[in-house]
């Protein structure tokens, strides 16, 4: 992981392999941003001449790289585009910081240590370019050969100084210390989901799980395949019957002792989706090891809930199985008893998700926590919908929707409040069951949420994110996201789990 510091060094002397300079567009041309005025006056105030006859512009995600001024340890000057130059007395946004500070740390890959001189004005700004940073510098390498003969890329960057901040300033050092906790844990989410699932099947995620459960003090309970069939789990177990590694529903429990809130999180965690007797056609299995990123960003986020101390006790449930076709595999028309005891008739096994998360739903009611949010990469129309950046957001409650709506926002995570229209209820009956796992075609997405619906206890507040759109990347990195697992919903949920702590959230 890329260490990260508050520096108060002064920009010619540091030794560093870069600094980096923020750089806004403005109306004639490129403006060089707050934080880079030491780097600029070496340049005898002509950075933005000199960047724009590099035909740098400002735009976002703009890297221009050039030697630094005579005098400077640091070899090279870095600058990043910012974007759009704010209105007058008003300053650059968090998420304009993150992102700016992503791609320099990516573009940085294969340094030791760079300096970055972007604009802050308060501690805010600093952990927004830290989480910006660490997120930016994330690398899935454990399964290539590193170092100076490789071929298959460069080592994460190693060190990161930022400039501007005040190291012995109480704000400035639980914001970095935020970052640090925050970024570490999606980071590990994103290790998750990128692992290939012939080694991260139920089995191994559970493991996982314990061995951070115990780490920081969090109580970790896991059902074995024995465990579900005491338990009547019937939508867990019949998604995993056809697979050779048996599913588990892990549930991870933190508390802490002056907390007056509960909130349960429900991660879907399919390892591996062949879509089961309704088997996938071909092109679209090869990214199926991310069907389990809504399980990642629970499992995270409730472990950065414990390592910032938060207020509130968050329990997580994550609901784990590999969708495989066999002998023993669930089949189309197959009746299946949930944990609720409702039946559901199964039109679909492609149709998993929302049996697996049904049982880990029910189980969390029991609880009677203030607020469930289960998080899954459930539909295919969720993507068609709002395309492969945005998620979608559904709820029982409209004002609990438009919280959660808000808090993604706060953090920088594209996300769309959708409705949850009761006409489409009606695609869903079944003559056999109690209700069927697959309704209407169009607006499937909704419907989806709808079947959830079903399985959250009486009087419990609840959403649904469906993530299946920007939970994986299968295009070019941008911004602080890499290319495969993105860790989304992560700092949505730490967030909701922060507001609830402070008391701002219902």
């Amino acid at each position: 992981m890329t260490a990260l510091t508050l520096s108060t060094a002064a920009v010619p002397g540091l030794r560093a392999d870069a600094i980096v300079v923020g750089v806004a567009k403005g109306g004639k041309g490129p403006v060089v941003a707050p934080g880079a005025e030491a780097v600029d006056q070496a340049y005898d105030g002509k950075l933005a001449d000199v960047l724009a006859t590099l035909g740098a512009s400002g735009a976002e995600g703009e890297v221009t790289k050039l030697p630094a001024p005579a005098g400077f340890k640091a070899p090279v000057v870095v600058a990043v585009g910012l974007g759009a130059l704010p209105k007058k007395d008003e300053a650059f946004g968090a998420e304009s910081l993150r992102r700016a500070a992503g791609v320099a740390a990516r573009t940085l890959a294969g340094a030791k240590k760079a300096a970055f001189a972007l604009p802050i004005e308060d501690a805010a700004d600093a952990g927004a370019i830290a989480e910006g940073a660490l997120l930016g510098a994330y690398t899935f390498d454990a399964y290539k050969e590193i170092g100076k003969n490789a071929k298959n890329g460069k080592a994460p960057l190693g060190e990161v100084a930022l400039l501007g901040g005040k190291p012995r300033d109480a704000a400035f050092k639980a914001a970095v210390a935020r970052a640090t906790a925050v970024s570490e844990e999606l980071n590990r989410a994103r290790d998750l989901i990128n692992t290939p699932p012939n080694d991260l099947n139920p089995e191994a995620f559970a493991a996982v799980a314990q061995a951070a459960a115990e780490e920081h003090g969090i109580q970790v309970e896991v059902l074995d395949v024995e465990a579900l069939e005491e338990g009547g789990y019937g939508g867990i177990l019949g998604v995993g019957v056809g697979s050779a590694a048996g599913p588990r529903l892990v549930k991870l429990t933190y508390t802490h002792e002056a907390a007056t809130k509960h909130l349960a999180y429900v991660g879907k965690g399919i390892t591996y989706d062949s879509g089961g007797i309704s088997l996938k056609p071909a092109g679209h299995n090869e990214t199926m090891k991310c069907d389990m990123s809504g399980a990642a960003a629970v499992f995270a986020a409730v472990v950065a809930a414990a390592r910032l101390g938060l207020e509130v006790n968050v329990t997580g449930w994550l609901a784990l199985a590999e969708n495989m076709p066999s002998g023993s595999a669930t089949r189309p028309g197959d009746v299946l008893r949930m944990y609720s005891g409702k039946t559901v008739e199964v039109l679909n096994t492609d149709a998993e998700g929302r049996l697996v998360l049904a049982d880990a739903l029910w189980a969390a009611s029991a609880e009677e926590p203030d607020a469930i949010v289960d998080v899954a990469t459930l539909t295919g129309a969720m993507v068609l919908a709002l395309g492969s950046r945005t998620y979608g957001i559904m709820a029982n409650d409209d004002a609990f929707r438009s919280a959660v709506h808000e808090a993604a926002e706060e953090v920088g995570e594209a996300a769309w409040p959708m409705p949850l229209p009761d006409h489409l209820q009606k695609g869903m009956e079944s003559p056999t069951a109690d209700i069927a796992n697959m309704g209407e075609r169009a607006g499937g997405g909704l419907v989806a949420g709808l079947f959830l619906r079903e399985f959250v206890g009486e009087g419990i507040t609840w959403a649904h994110l469906d993530i299946a759109g920007p939970a994986f990347n299968e295009g070019g990195p941008f911004g602080y996201t890499p290319k495969g697992g993105t860790g989304t919903a992560v700092r949505t949920l730490v967030r909701l789990a922060e507001l609830t702590a402070a008391g701002d959230l219902g």
